[in-house]
């Protein structure tokens, strides 16, 4: 092996002098320590200068309108989002404990007393400064700075970095960083440790903020010890510190023995699952952070543990669980209060009930235990009637009870894949697994049917991913420490046991001018110096969860520095993402960035001494920054030293000469520097999702992904939202050559034109010609900004009854009418109808635009399919190829989960991993849409049309059933009626504007008897048959049809009216009879059942802090008389307009064109549209938002909330 830090006689020359090199150097070290150059800003001069402030109210809300967090006259700058304001009020801001001063003349606040008064923070100025500061301070308590004046250049450099969105650390930063510097607040310890820099000495925290915990990421060991330190049980106790302050962790477990090995006292151990599935528990149990999430964490196992085929099926295992409790339960519900209502009828005499005995045999051929019916049997013996019979029954939502029942359902799992194990598989033999206490042969396998079983059991569940192990140990730069056992949960973060990283990213799109169509190379490597430094910095004045973490960290200080927005760069200068010109510039700017980062470390090393287990490790470090290098220079596969597969390098012939001669100098002055001075840090890059920080940046893109739409809602600082077509389309149209009427004429196609002014078919002078006056005009053009479709606009809730009436001539039964359409009765054809969409509403795709050549399309094309017409999307090779060019300039790895479509074959899978592997990539995770058995909002292709894939209706009603219930009817047909005095409830509902009521007669028990049904005028249509309906329902109930058949039968059932409610606990549905069977189930069944027929968490709300955990009609009468008294008035729970009595037409109308109508319209449209792209997506558990996919991840694009770690 070679020890030289220089480049062997095989390796190129550098790009530029030794003298330049030289020179560069002399620029950033001095005889104290670094200098700082002012790149941004000037001396003397405030970096927040040039930039214009304003008050603006930040308000988050859930999708029924309430308001989850709002906090007035915020200071941001002007050209932020108000998303990105939204993020830091809510999320960043500290709330409480913070000096209050007057705005204007900055002077502390004191109150009578002559005490300061305290609060929160309410301006960017002030964490900015926070922040910097902060870091500063640090820099310069510990001599980094060469000069007062370099610190005070480092925190303005800083400062402006933050404040334009050009970089962001991890949020753990923004959350904990300064709150002691800036402010003096206090607390007591938590049991931190740090090591002192100026002794090495381990020491436990004094207090809770003199320093702060910024590490996002950690990796922990656990040993195959019981009880002991470092062990099973201690490794639960350090996990559960982690989740409580919301950091994420993972581990390799593969230590641990497996079941049936010895134990060193005697007897047999339990296995490895057995200890992981105590893991899970307590992930679990533990909600992340003090939120609502799930802990975040990694399980990875090696390939030749004895229980790693129990470990690749787990998950699959664990969902079959719960798909068996799920019907299980309700077939031993169903069949055994059959059993009770026949028994409590006719008896058990088989004379007098013939129909018992056939009963029994028909449950028990369904497996229902004979023990249970015996015990049904019994139970009505013993008094208990049928309808009181309660039997738990389970959803497959995965917030459930079946999910919480069952095991690995708190962690992402990893399989760690040698290449030993891959040729075997492509060899097909055999592979053996080992004991971990003796090291024997315990089993031999197959290890292509092995493989066989991970990719089944990814295509069945997305679980496990796969991590490379020995790639990931080949690019190891501290092997003395030890092997790279795991990651952290997002896998971008791959290093020793027990250590942890602080991220930061940048924004690359700030450093892009559209003016030049140039990227500013210097520009962003002075970002990379200084945000090096940073997170050098925040490795010394961090606290750490536990003795070990903090000794690791400090003796190899890790780093994370990466970037977000390539995606978004690579649109607006015309650059498909899947492109040989996309992957070359991707390469090069990672080169430039970690071989930026690199250099810095050397330099940090000559000023404060590199790591402290450099020296151990110097040879096989050097090594691999020569093999950075080398890609960089992109030489042959002979070149590099110790590496199995040939990294992806930089192809000259696809990247800029500028953008390429920077990447090799970055890595040329890495590894020349690093060879005389070592490196301050082990590690120094990672490309991690950047969920939360990437929308505080206004970044379109994530880390390294594509762009997941073209067509977006954009929050207005005012409240509400609007569509707006992607940012990058048309600065792409214009590098792409089109003329500025070309490009308006793609955008209007894309997005549409948001107006029927200049329409081709439906315009204001055909509307005016059917009886339209410009007042009728402008309320429709006030909805046309926001709807998906035309149609949508043109209601009588839009125009008014009396309009509809007096002037369009429309019948009661027509404005009764669900289904009714006004365009069609207007006289407009469906070929009209269809074009002046188009013209107004957009395709929301680029494909089959105007003036667009086809050979331009790549350029646009997205992570999902785009609108309902479109058919492109990247594929899963496209993904693996742009992180393969990456992956060999980032020393970790790169967090990013490869969606495929729901008809993605299992050869497919297997086919993606085994590409992943050659393409030289870390780890890799894909998930195949619609194959989680939990998915509340799935709306892929194959489900969607499930009814049409089978022929069946939405209602049709199965023949045993209705067999049940007539001869039930026919056997004993006793009608329970309702005292002539009886207690009801009144709901009132809308649906998609639709308004009408619904009141319900209750018996004693609560229970409910009779249904009356209000919607439209006395004597309409409409009106008689929701009469008749009602009737019929009561009569059901009246005569024993159980409330739940009623309810399975009117749930899910589809026809117009459907889409929004104004009830945020049944926010959508598809008829009229579907919110009917939602609304009894919530009300009236038990929780568990009610979840059958609606969403699970939309249920557990409704009982946690809705209507359902203040109104319980089945016990006590004071609860009614609660709910009288509440429902006093005209307001409803729920209801975004709380309208006065009497409101008229005219009002009515104003109303619904408010605001806050148009803003939970416009979001409802927003969540629509993230469903059609991301079927299994959860709900946010902040708002309420429909999630999105981000990396391993989800994010929240209504308030930033993540699901992750970061």
């Amino acid at each position: 092996m070679q020890s030289s830090a220089l480049p062997t006689e095989s390796d190129p020359v550098s790009v530029f002098t030794q003298k330049q090199r030289d020179a560069l150097f002399q620029k950033r070290v001095g005889d104290k320590g670094l200098k700082i150059k002012r790149q941004f800003t000037q001396e003397n001069n405030d970096p927040f200068a040039n930039l214009i402030f304003e008050n603006r109210t930040s308000k988050i809300t859930n999708p029924d309108g309430s308001v989850v967090f709002e906090m007035k006259e915020v200071e941001v700058p002007k050209d932020w989002s108000q998303m990105a304001t939204d993020i830091l009020a809510q999320k960043y801001f500290r709330k409480q404990g913070v000096p209050q001063r007057d705005r204007k003349t900055s002077k502390l606040l004191k109150d009578k007393h002559g005490e300061i008064i305290l609060g929160g923070e309410w301006s960017a100025r002030q964490v900015m400064t926070r922040l910097a500061g902060t870091w500063r301070h640090w820099g310069e308590q510990y001599n980094y700075f060469n000069s007062p004046e370099d610190a005070q250049a480092f925190q303005d450099e800083l400062t402006y970095l933050l404040i334009r969105q050009m970089a962001a650390p991890n949020s753990p930063q923004w959350f904990n960083t300064g709150l002691h510097w800036a402010y003096g607040i206090t607390g007591s310890a938590q049991g931190h440790f740090y090591v002192d820099e100026k002794n090495g000495q381990l020491v436990q925290s004094e207090d809770a903020y003199s320093r702060p915990q910024p590490h996002a990421c950690f990796i922990q060991s656990v040993t195959d010890d019981l009880v002991n330190k470092g062990g099973i049980f201690d490794g639960v106790t350090r996990e559960a510190l982690l989740f409580k302050y919301g950091s994420g962790t993972g581990s390799n477990f593969s230590r641990l023995r497996g079941k049936s090995e010895s134990l060193g006292g005697g007897g047999k151990s339990s296995g490895l699952m057995s200890f992981l599935g105590i893991f899970d528990r307590a992930a679990g149990a533990i909600k992340s952070g003090g939120t609502t999430r799930r802990a975040a964490k990694m399980v990875c196992v090696d390939m030749d543990h004895p229980e790693i085929e129990d470990f690749i099926n787990w998950k699959v295992i664990e969902e079959q669980k719960v798909a068996a409790l799920h019907v299980g339960s309700y077939i031993c519900y169903e069949h055994l209060k059959e059993i009770m209502q026949s028994v409590e009828e006719k008896g058990t005499d088989p004379h007098q009930n013939t129909e018992l005995k056939r009963l029994i045999l028909k449950a028990n051929k369904q497996h229902v235990p004979l023990n249970y019916i015996k015990r049904a049997i019994l139970m009505v013996e013993n008094g208990l009637k049928a309808t009181d019979f309660d039997f738990r029954k389970y959803d497959t939502d995965f917030r459930s009870e079946a999910y919480a029942t069952v095991g690995g359902q708190n962690s992402n799992n990893s399989v760690r894949l040698t290449n030993k194990f891959i040729k075997a598989v492509e060899d097909n033999s055999e592979w053996e697994l080992i004991n971990r206490t003796d090291g024997k042969v315990s089993k031999v396998v197959k290890a292509r049917d092995l493989w066989d079983q991970l990719v089944w059991a990814t295509w069945m569940c997305a679980d496990p991913g796969v991590q490379f192990d020995t790639t990931i140990n080949e690019w190891h730069t501290c092997p003395k420490g030890g092997s790279i056992n795991a990651s952290n949960p997002c896998s971008e973060y791959m290093f020793l046991d027990d250590t942890a990283c602080n991220l930061a990213s940048i924004n690359l799109v700030k450093f892009y001018s559209e003016k030049d169509n140039a990227f500013g190379i210097e520009d962003f490597q002075h970002a990379c110096y200084l945000w090096t430094i940073v997170l050098e910095i925040s490795v010394l004045m961090a606290q750490f969860p536990s003795e070990s973490i903090a000794r690791l960290s400090y003796e190899y200080r890790t780093l994370g520095l990466g970037y977000a927005n390539l995606g978004t760069l690579l649109m607006r200068q015309g650059i498909s993402y899947d492109s040989e010109e996309a992957l070359a510039m991707a390469g090069a700017i990672t080169a430039i960035m970690c071989g930026e980062a690199y250099a810095t470390s050397a330099q940090l090393a000559k000023t404060r001494g590199s790591f402290e287990r450099f020296s151990e490790n110097r040879d096989e470090m050097l090594k691999v920054i020569r093999n950075h290098r080398r890609a960089a220079y992109n030489m042959p596969k002979e070149s590099y030293e110790g590496l199995t597969i040939t990294p992806k390098g930089i192809d000259s012939k696809s990247c800029t000469k500028n953008l390429l001669n920077f990447a090799k100098d970055a890595w040329d002055r890495a590894l020349e520097w690093g060879g005389k001075y070592g490196y301050r840090n082990a590690q120094v890059t990672v490309l991690a999702p950047t969920g939360t920080i990437g929308l505080l940046m206004d970044c379109d893109t994530t880390g390294i992904e594509p762009d997941f739409a073209l067509v977006k809602f954009k929050k207005l600082v005012g409240g509400g939202y609007f569509k707006i077509a992607n940012q990058s389309i048309q600065p792409a149209l214009n590098h792409l050559g089109y003329n500025k009427s070309q490009i308006n004429e793609i955008l209007h196609y894309v997005k549409g034109h948001g107006t029927l002014v200049g329409s081709p078919r439906i315009t204001h002078d055909e509307l005016k010609k059917k009886g339209f006056s410009d007042k009728e005009i402008m309320l429709i053009e006030s909805q046309l900004i926001s709807v998906f479709e035309l149609k949508f606009a043109f209601n009588k809730w839009i125009l008014g009854e009396g309009f509809c009436q007096e002037i369009l001539k429309m019948t009661n039964e027509q404005l009764a009418d669900p289904g009714f359409s006004i365009l069609p009765y207007l006289g407009f054809s469906e070929e009209d109808i269809e074009i002046a969409n188009t013209y107004v509403c957009g395709t929301m795709t680029i494909e089959g635009a105007p003036h667009l050549n086809e050979d331009h399309y790549s350029v646009f094309d997205c992570a999902n399919r785009c609108g309902k017409i479109g058919k492109r999307f990247i594929r899963p090779l496209g993904h693996i190829r742009m992180m393969a060019a990456a992956q060999p300039f980032i020393t970790g790895a790169i967090s990013k989960t490869i969606n495929l479509p729901e008809e993605a074959t299992v050869e497919e899978i297997g086919e993606a991993y085994l590409e992943s592997w050659k393409c030289m990539l870390k780890a890799n995770a894909l998930y195949r849409d619609g194959s989680k058995l939990s998915q509340p909002l799935t709306t892929s292709s194959m489900s969607s049309n499930l009814a049409d894939l089978f022929n069946l209706e939405d209602n049709e009603f199965e023949p045993a059933e209705v067999q049940q219930v007539v001869e039930k009817i026919i056997r004993k047909p006793f009608r329970r009626k309702l005292s002539n005095e009886r207690r009801s409830l009144t709901h009132k509902f809308s649906i998609q504007g639709h308004e009408g009521y619904i009141t319900v007669g209750l018996y004693e028990d609560g229970q409910p008897g009779e249904i009356f049904i209000k919607m439209s005028k006395e004597g309409s249509t409409l009106s008689g048959i929701m009469d008749a309906f009602a009737l019929s329902v009561s009569l059901n109930l009246q005569y024993g049809v159980p409330l739940e058949v009623l309810v399975s039968k009117f749930s899910h059932s589809r026809f117009e009216p459907a889409g929004m409610t104004q009830n945020s606990e049944i926010p959508m549905v598809k008829s009229i009879m579907d919110y009917l069977g939602r609304w009894l189930a919530l009300k009236f069944l038990p929780k568990e059942m009610a979840k059958k027929y609606h969403n699970g968490e939309l249920v557990d709300r409704a009982y946690e802090d809705g209507t359902c955990s203040r109104m319980n009609y089945s016990h006590l009468q004071e609860d009614f008389e609660k709910i009288v008294e509440e429902f006093g008035d005209e307001r409803q729970p729920g209801s975004l307009n709380h309208k006065k009595k009497g409101v008229d037409i005219k009002e009515m109308a104003l109303i619904n064109n408010s605001s806050e109508n148009l803003e939970n319209l416009k979001r409802s449209q927003s969540n629509l549209s993230l469903r059609l792209n991301n079927g299994d997506a959860p709900l946010c558990t902040t708002c309420g938002d429909v999630m999105t996919r981000n990396g391993s991840c989800y994010k929240c694009l209504g308030c930033g909330e993540t699901s992750g770690c970061s």
